[in-house]
């Protein structure tokens, strides 16, 4: 572990490698899990003021849970995150007609819709943050269906940090991660990676 301003990352963020491989697993982490996307109550009400400009692009059974437990809820850890369908996928999960699986939020940012990309733990994936008494938690989660992602970054060379660039200084702001970038090369220098 490290620590930069209050954060502590694993050494898995610099030392595991990993590129999403859409073209393996389209997208399945929006199905797979027993819970929704986490989600900040910022990025709850932004999704709240959204939903009708990304309405048609769900499916029906999405709509009527939305209907019926609202854009964003709290599950079983008392955290607060998005529905799901059936005890699976994303409330704002979109299928394709070749069997991909896309962010309906993402899609309505891309064709101009709306200016919110998505939740920013979704971007972040596969880093899970977690809040602690004093800062917060960077971990990388592993996962067995991203096993194409981590094949790829092994064969690229692309740390998870890395691949996540955009995501990280998204949240945390460009001076974050040019610690982070610094921090790596501390790390190769002691051999700690």
């Amino acid at each position: 572990m490290i620590q930069i301003e209050d954060k502590i990352l694993s050494l898995d963020l610099f030392e595991k490698k990993f590129i999403c491989n859409i073209a393996k697993c389209h997208g399945i982490c929006c199905v797979e899990g027993d819970s929704g996307a986490p989600l900040e109550k910022e990025e709850a009400d932004i999704i709240e003021e959204i939903y009708p400009k990304i309405k048609d692009l769900l499916s029906e059974e999405s709509i009527q849970v939305i209907e019926e437990e609202g854009t964003s809820v709290i599950d079983f850890e008392d955290e607060l995150v998005t529905p799901i369908v059936n005890g699976k996928e994303c409330v704002y999960t979109y299928f394709d007609e070749k069997g991909g699986i896309h962010c309906a939020i993402e899609m309505a940012w891309k064709e101009g819709k709306v200016n919110f990309r998505k939740p920013i733990s979704c971007h972040l994936y596969p880093i899970r943050t977690k809040k602690l008494s004093q800062g917060e938690a960077l971990n990388y989660d592993v996962w067995p269906i991203c096993k194409d992602a981590i094949e790829l970054g092994e064969k690229k060379g692309v740390s998870v940090y890395r691949f996540l660039k955009e995501p990280l200084i998204r949240k945390y702001g460009e001076e974050f991660y040019k610690e982070m970038e610094a921090s790596e090369e501390y790390l190769k220098e002691k051999g700690m990676i």
